[in-house]
C-alpha cells in the first residue's frame, strides 16, 4: 500500500511539473494567445538592436533598422499636445494633413490632439476616407507583394516586437494595405519616409489607439491641402 502511494505521489508530480513548463512557455499579451515572442519582457519603450531581437532584423536595410536611442526628443511641433484647430469633422474623427506631416483627433469643435507622424514618400502618399477595419497591440509584419517587388531583400515575416516596423500598435485601415501604426525609428517623424503608411512614435500610437475605436473614420488630406493648426492651447 505505501508503495502504490509512493508511485502515485511521484506521478503526480512529474505531470504537475510538465504541466507548468508547458504553460511557462506560451504568453498571453494583451488579451490574445500567442506562442512566445523574444520581446515578452522588454518594457514599452525600450528599443534594441536587430541581433537582440529578432534574426530578421538583420535583412533590413540600413534605412530600416531599428533605431537603439526610442527616446530621441522630437521637435516641439511634433510632440504630442492640444491645438485649436478649425474643421467640420465630427469630434472622433482622425485627419491625417500629409503636406505638414501632422495627425489630428478632432475632440469637438476648434479643438484637437495633434500628433507628429512620418508620411508617404514622393509617389507612395496619397488621399481619401476610410474606417478603422481592425486594431493590433504588437503586430506581426507581412510585408505585401508590391513592396516585396520593390524591395526584394526583405524578410517575408517578421514577429510583431520592439523592432518590429510596424511597433506597438497597428490601426488598419478598410480593407487596403494603409495602416497608421508605431515605428521603430523615431527620428523619421516629420518626414516623408513610408510606402503610404502613417507613423507615429510608440508611444503616441498607443495613445492614439487607447483613444479611439473600430470603424473610427480617417480622412487623409491630399499633398496640396493647407490645413492646419493654429495656436496651441495653454
Amino acid at each position: 500500500m505505501a508503495l502504490r502511494s509512493a508511485i502515485a505521489l511521484t506521478t503526480l508530480i512529474s505531470v504537475t511539473t510538465l504541466v507548468g513548463h508547458a504553460a511557462a512557455q506560451y504568453v498571453q499579451i494583451y488579451g490574445q494567445p500567442s506562442l512566445p515572442r523574444p520581446y515578452a519582457a522588454i518594457p514599452d519603450g525600450q528599443i534594441l538592436g536587430p541581433a537582440e531581437t529578432h534574426s530578421n532584423y538583420g535583412s533590413l536595410p540600413p534605412e530600416d533598422q531599428p533605431e537603439r536611442d526610442a527616446k530621441a526628443s522630437l521637435p516641439p511641433e511634433f510632440q504630442r499636445q492640444l491645438v485649436n484647430y478649425q474643421t467640420t469633422e465630427p469630434a472622433g474623427t482622425i485627419i491625417i494633413d500629409t503636406p505638414h506631416t501632422y495627425l489630428y483627433l478632432v475632440l469637438g469643435p476648434g479643438s484637437a490632439l495633434r500628433y507628429g507622424v512620418g508620411v508617404g514618400r514622393e509617389g507612395f502618399t496619397w488621399a481619401g476616407t476610410q474606417r478603422i477595419a481592425r486594431m493590433v497591440g504588437w503586430p506581426d509584419w507581412h510585408p505585401p507583394p508590391e513592396m516585396i517587388d520593390r524591395q526584394p531583400y526583405l524578410p517575408r515575416f517578421m514577429a510583431g516586437g520592439p523592432g518590429n516596423p510596424l511597433g506597438a500598435r497597428a490601426l488598419y485601415l478598410g480593407n487596403t494595405l494603409y495602416r497608421i501604426h508605431g515605428t521603430n525609428q523615431p527620428s523619421t517623424i516629420g518626414q516623408f519616409v513610408s510606402s503610404g503608411c502613417i507613423r507615429l512614435l510608440n508611444e503616441d500610437i498607443e495613445d492614439l489607439y487607447n483613444r479611439v475605436t473600430l470603424g473610427t473614420r480617417v480622412v487623409v488630406l491630399p499633398g496640396g491641402h493647407t490645413l492646419r493648426s493654429q495656436s496651441t492651447l495653454q
